[in-house]
């Protein structure tokens, strides 16, 4: 059973975390509330995260959907007043643990934003090889470009712009600049790759590119896209998780599954009326 309730103490519903047998989680997640400030954005959530397939988070505004996944590279404390109670372990390992650098997290955890971010004053090859440099993740101008070659081939991009890599990465097309973008935190070799709506600011054409792109990199990385998008969800990950506004207005898990169980046979009727677009 995919939504297992269990009480607490309390006596209060409480989601527990959710194991997928024979598929171990690369990440699993456990109790992680977020706040900014004195206000909290998410609530108790907990779940396993399947290796080398997409996850998709799907919600109405304002449910912490994008603040759920800065708290899994550890982005979210960089926030004005962000923290966070709860675990993320990665391997086995609490992230939040205080011998854990976060830049370490965030070189095995990279982030693309919902609108595309080349550094405007860098060429395309600079772009990809900003994290290389900054991390000294490399020796020899060769290696350098070796690497960066083939983070293009992996985003889908070298084809199109391999006699363009001194000009700017801000003269590309938006979608060829979010494809830049994951370029550059593959170059890094993460582990796992967190999406933030890369679509919501593309053209259908440049979309399809992208999910083209989620498809074939999941065979070798662990992706989780966060998207408004139902039918984007529905076309392009394995699992899902639906995050609702409780009457705390903080973030909860409603849901979490298969998406093709949690498409076609929602165990939650608050999951089924947002994919019905009775709400939301």
């Amino acid at each position: 059973m995919v939504h297992d309730l269990i009480r607490n103490k309390d006596s209060k519903p409480k989601i527990s975390p959710i194991r997928l047998e024979g598929n171990k989680g690369i990440l699993e997640v456990q109790d992680l509330s977020a706040w900014y400030g004195n206000t909290l954005a998410l609530k108790d959530i907990s779940m396993s995260i399947k290796s080398k397939a997409i996850t998709a988070i799907i919600g109405p505004s304002g449910c912490g959907k994008s603040t759920f996944i800065r708290c899994l590279n550890r982005m979210h404390e960089v926030s004005h007043g962000g923290r966070v109670e709860g675990r993320v372990l990665l391997d086995g390992k609490d992230i939040y643990a205080r011998d854990v650098d976060p830049v370490v997290i965030r070189r095995r955890i990279g982030m693309v934003f919902q609108k595309p971010t080349p550094f405007p004053t860098m060429s395309v090859f600079d772009n990809v090889a900003a994290g290389l440099r900054l991390t000294q993740l490399w020796s020899r101008r060769w290696e350098l470009e070796k690497v960066v070659e083939r983070s293009l081939r992996q985003a889908a991009l070298w084809d199109e712009v391999k006699d363009k890599l001194n000009q700017s990465g801000a003269s590309l097309s938006g979608g060829q600049q979010q494809r830049l973008c994951i370029a550059r935190a593959l170059a890094v070799e993460p582990e796992i790759i967190l999406l933030d709506e890369p679509c919501s600011a593309l053209d259908p054409s440049a979309t399809l590119k992208i999910e083209d792109l989620m498809r074939n990199l999941a065979q070798d990385y662990t992706i989780i896209i966060v998207t408004h998008n139902m039918q984007q969800a529905a076309r392009v990950s394995d699992m899902a998780a639906f995050f609702l506004i409780d009457d705390d207005c903080a973030g909860i898990l409603v849901e979490y599954g298969k998406t093709s169980q949690l498409f076609t046979n929602p165990k939650d009727k608050r999951t089924e009326d947002y994919i019905t677009g009775r709400f939301g």
